[in-house]
């Protein structure tokens, strides 16, 4: 048995930007993806971000926990696809002073109502003392600083946190989304509601810029043809990455 925290994590509204823009919106990525999580769990115990970022490799939360695995069971009533929708609002600071009138229309592709089951694992490569505050944090309700979905103006809310055993099993099918490439042969169906999700999200940071780099992933009730190595939640099969 392993042990791991699992918790539940949910907001009003999420914004995960994607980096490519058109003329007309910012876009959001459907789920939240790796490096926006440890963004998450480093604000809640006071690891610094980009803007305190110096002359390190990298940003401080992403140092310390890029090597925590995590496991991201969507809302399976939605079939892991959240509703959204096209926020409009005013920016009249900054760059948008350089707009006609000296204000600039935003426009953002927001979540509604976001809810995922999140699994944490240490599997021995994050520091034991940085692993026991994020834990000690999230069973103790505790935060350094404010928890969001992607940005300041979609705050997180974070229940039912508790430490679990884990149990290592192969896997024929996954609760939580996983990387493409595991499933090696084609999937299977026994539901004649199957359905299969595909996204291309950022799973790590690029080392000497710290640009994204990209897995695409899969959230589906289809089974794999072929076992993979795994952990088992009570009746819930996780994939950690």
């Amino acid at each position: 048995m392993q042990k791991a925290i699992k918790f539940k994590l949910f907001g009003k509204t999420a914004f995960f930007k994607k980096p490519e823009v058109n003329e007309y919106a910012y876009f959001t990525y459907n789920n939240i993806h790796k490096i926006a999580l440890l963004g998450m769990l480093g604000a809640i115990i006071g690891l610094g971000g980009y803007n305190q970022q110096k002359e390190n490799t990298y940003p401080e939360f992403y140092e310390k926990l890029k090597d925590l695995k995590i496991a991201i069971v969507p809302d399976k009533k939605l079939k892991g696809i959240y509703p959204k929708k096209i926020q409009v609002f005013n920016n009249s600071v900054g760059y948008a002073s350089n707009e006609e009138g000296g204000n600039l229309i935003v426009r953002e592709q927001w979540l509604e109502n976001p809810s995922w089951t999140i699994y944490l694992y240490n599997d021995g490569f994050v520091e034991q003392n940085i692993y026991q505050k994020l834990k000690e944090y999230l069973l103790q309700r505790k935060t350094v600083y404010i928890p969001y979905l992607g940005k300041n103006d979609h705050p997180a809310t974070i229940t039912e946190v508790e430490e679990i055993d884990l149990q290592e099993t192969k896997l024929d099918y996954i609760d939580s989304i996983f990387i493409e490439n595991i499933a090696i042969d084609d999937f299977e169906s026994v539901d004649e509601l199957a359905y299969l999700v595909k996204e291309i999200q950022p799973i790590k940071l690029q080392e000497e810029y710290n640009f994204y780099e990209y897995e695409s992933f899969i959230y589906t009730n289809y089974y794999l043809k072929q076992k993979i190595d795994g952990y088992k939640d009570r009746d819930v099969n996780l994939y950690f990455f």
